[in-house]
């Protein structure tokens, strides 16, 4: 179909940009990282049209993996919103021509601010790249588009040039998962390395039974827990777990499974997780154990709960 003759030569300039990209990367892109890692204020992103929608994806980027960051609109900036930028700022301005007018126009407010101003642009002898003091070349041969307008290869490769940024300032800040979650509390990793076991056990109503409980009562006990497990013994003394698999092989395996009694099912050294374990650590060990409980336990050694996982 010719649509899909058309996508793959999308694909194919993309491939071409990316090449290209890898052998423009040099000098000023290593000297940019290091002077964004050092900065205490934030990097402001500023771009127009489609330039600035990238612009707002690196900027968001950014902010989320350490090194904090504003959209400056330029057009909004000759209106007020120039109060944004500190002094000595860290100022990234994205123009494939080099010739935009709300940048260009833009540019001596923030030379008297002192900013340091580092330019995304395809074309290094543009007003842009002349006023910068750092160029990042986005160039490349032609756009993906048939008419070889629409920004589509040059998009894609600011935006590639953006992420490249942000991941290696990533490693000169040793950023962690730990850093990442603070800034995505909402998200599922967040909440996991967040999140103690604590706060998401199962406290009440736990179904313990007795050692000499029959497999009727374990039976009756599991279900009402709704945990696919019964805990032999109490909140103090702890004697042993028995899970649906216990069940599902003493049934196969012994020929008397109605005459058994709980001491002849569980499992003696169960996986245990204490209540103030990180959530992420305690998923970890169950899927390793291949498991999807752990008994819970406080500082004293009681049972105080029994955390869940769902595959």
């Amino acid at each position: 179909m010719k649509a899909i003759e058309t996508a793959l030569s999308l694909t194919q300039a993309y491939k071409l940009g990316i090449e290209r990209f890898e052998n423009m990367l040099g000098d000023e892109f290593s000297k940019a990282v290091k002077l964004m890692s050092k900065s205490s204020a934030h990097i402001i992103i500023c771009g127009m049209g489609k330039s600035g929608l990238v612009g707002r994806k690196i900027s968001s980027t950014l902010a989320s993996t350490g090194t904090p960051s504003i959209f400056l609109h330029p057009a909004e900036a000759i209106h007020g919103d120039l109060g944004k930028v500190q002094k000595k700022s860290i100022v990234l301005l994205i123009s494939y021509s080099g010739e935009t007018g709300e940048i260009i126009a833009l540019i001596p407010a923030l030379k008297r601010l002192e900013v340091t101003i580092i330019a995304l642009t395809g074309v290094k002898e543009s007003t842009l790249a002349s006023k910068s003091d750092i160029i990042l070349d986005t160039s490349v041969d032609r756009e993906a588009c048939p008419l070889n307008l629409a920004p589509t290869t040059s998009s894609m490769i600011t935006m590639v040039l953006g992420d490249a940024l942000a991941v290696s300032l990533m490693e000169v800040k040793n950023f962690k998962q730990e850093d990442f979650a603070l800034t995505h509390p909402g998200g599922s990793l967040g909440k996991r390395l967040l999140s103690s076991v604590k706060d998401e056990m199962k406290q009440n109503n736990l179904p313990f039974v007795e050692k000499q409980s029959t497999v009727q009562e374990v039976l009756v006990k599991m279900t009402e827990g709704r945990l696919g497990l019964a805990l032999v013994g109490s909140k103090e003394k702890l004697h042993g777990v028995i899970t649906d698999g216990d069940i599902r092989r003493a049934l196969i395996d012994n020929n008397q499974f109605s005459q058994l009694k709980a001491i002849d099912l569980m499992n003696k050294n169960p996986l245990t997780a204490f209540e103030s374990d990180n959530l992420q650590v305690a998923e970890k060990r169950m899927r390793e154990a291949k498991v999807q409980c752990l008994v819970v336990k406080n500082n004293i050694n009681e049972v105080v709960g029994v955390i869940q996982i769902f595959e």
